[in-house]
């Protein structure tokens, strides 16, 4: 389910982004995985010390889908971003670069998942999810929006 909620929510995203700017609703949607980062860890985490975990499945699942759309929107609003930031002769190798570390991110997120659940820990894997998109966070305003960034683009 996740996967498809993200791939349909992309297009959303780019749409969003034309009419408020790329960098903007990349701030905004970085805000919401956080927050739903944390909040599927804790989820997890209550699962894993309950004697009834399924009691926690639909917030469970519930979050996640939350997580995932609000990836298919970053995902839109960040290719959005590159198409403003870039000239044409950089924006197509940055555009190819930023999707092969995309595919990337498809790839460990469930591998670092999968070795936090043999662990028992897997809340550690989504609370090590939202600082990174924490720094995404600040990364994305501390080039882009901040008062007296380099590049502006809201």
């Amino acid at each position: 389910i996740g996967p498809f909620v993200g791939a349909a929510t992309r297009p959303i995203g780019g749409w969003i982004s034309d009419k408020f700017g790329g960098s903007i609703v990349t701030q905004w949607i970085s805000g919401v995985m956080v927050v739903s980062s944390v909040a599927v860890g804790y989820v997890m985490m209550q699962a894993y010390g309950s004697s009834t975990p399924e009691q926690y499945f639909t917030a469970f699942i519930g979050l996640f889908i939350v997580l995932f759309f609000a990836t298919g929107i970053g995902n839109g609003s960040t290719f959005r971003t590159i198409g403003v930031i870039f000239d044409r002769t950089q924006a197509g190798p940055v555009l190819g670069w930023t999707s092969a570390i995309a595919a990337y991110g498809a790839f460990i997120a469930p591998v670092v998942i999968g070795a936090q659940i043999k662990a028992g820990t897997p809340q550690n894997a989504m609370y090590g999810f939202a600082v990174f998109y924490a720094l995404c966070l600040f990364l994305n305003w501390w080039f882009y929006l901040r008062a007296d960034s380099e590049i502006k683009n809201p």
